[in-house]
């Protein structure tokens, strides 16, 4: 699938960032800033050891004070690295220099998802499913290795020059077999939150079927299926209300499409499949019910957006 023209290398360089133009620990030579984020901040670089270019995802300063979040910032490193699947992002370092806590991760030419729908808007059936299934690939493989992402999204999903997809950012991955609770605030996006996450503060692979198959209604219609001007009015429909069918908002969307929206999104969890390798197996099913003409239609969803900026995995 082709990806826009604006990439995840567009940096901001509005702001002078201290760490551009360090060496970080004797090795990482730090380029550009190229995201930020409510916990870390991504930048582009090269392990000078290596000759290769990487990103390396910074630990805010004031979040690295806090023995609580350093724990989990090295636990994401355990966790992807354990992983070793080509749809994932890999991780190849971890360490510290003074206040900065750091992973050193694979760099994605390319651009996410977000962009790509604010860009386009509803993408064809087809390029849609192209995008699902190398993701549920990753999360089934982390599924099955007995971990769960919890924090599913556009944002974490990138697409890279050569077409190849993965995702990103499992900084909220959780043992399958560990207690998930949320405590103090919600973790993830509300668009994207299951309803017992919402309800119970817990999640298991269930949630991020959920979640992919939010994802893939907005694929198919270029808009997300509940919206509200406050954060608890969309939450209230994750738990209230069905996502509704894609064909609602995009008429002519094959029943096939529908249907596994419907399996993915289900309230609750015990109807849904039971994690990624299995809502895969339905997507794959949907695709092989499909004709060409299906998969390849042209459909009139929501204006995208323009003037948006691409940015990296988020951080």
């Amino acid at each position: 699938m082709p990806v826009p023209a604006r990439r995840l290398d567009a940096v901001d360089t509005t702001l002078q960032d201290p760490l551009v133009g360090r060496l970080l620990d004797g090795r990482y030579r730090v380029d550009a800033r190229i995201a930020v984020g409510g916990m870390a901040t991504v930048y582009r670089a090269v392990d000078t050891r290596l000759d290769r270019v990487l990103a390396l995802k910074v630990m805010h300063p004031s979040l690295a004070a806090d023995a609580v979040f350093v724990e989990r910032f090295i636990r994401e490193a355990k966790s992807v690295a354990r992983l070793a699947h080509p749809n994932v992002v890999a991780v190849f370092d971890q360490g510290a220099e003074g206040a900065y806590v750091y992973l050193a991760m694979e760099y994605v030419s390319g651009c996410t998802l977000r962009d790509v729908l604010r860009e386009r808007g509803a993408l064809q059936p087809r390029a849609a499913l192209d995008i699902l299934e190398p993701v549920l690939a990753a999360l089934g493989a982390a599924h099955r290795a007995g971990f769960v992402h919890r924090d599913m999204k556009p944002e974490n999903v990138l697409i890279g020059d050569d077409g190849r997809v993965k995702v990103a950012d499992f900084g909220l991955v959780r043992s399958v077999n560990s207690a998930t609770a949320t405590t103090g605030a919600v973790l993830g996006t509300v668009s994207y939150l299951a309803p017992e996450q919402i309800e119970h503060g817990t999640a298991d692979t269930r949630a991020d079927v959920y979640a992919c198959g939010v994802v893939l209604y907005e694929m198919l219609t270029g808009a997300k299926p509940h919206s509200g001007d406050t954060p608890g009015q969309v939450l209230y429909q994750h738990l209230n209300t069905d996502v509704p069918a894609p064909s609602a908002a995009v008429p002519g969307l094959p029943l096939e499409l529908d249907e596994l929206v419907a399996a993915a999104t289900a309230r609750n969890p015990e109807v849904r499949p039971h994690d990624a390798v299995a809502l895969l197996a339905l997507a794959r099913a949907a695709r092989a019910a499909l004709t060409d003409a299906e998969l390849d239609a042209v459909r009139t969803g929501p204006a995208p957006r323009s003037g948006t900026r691409a940015r990296t995995a988020p951080a």
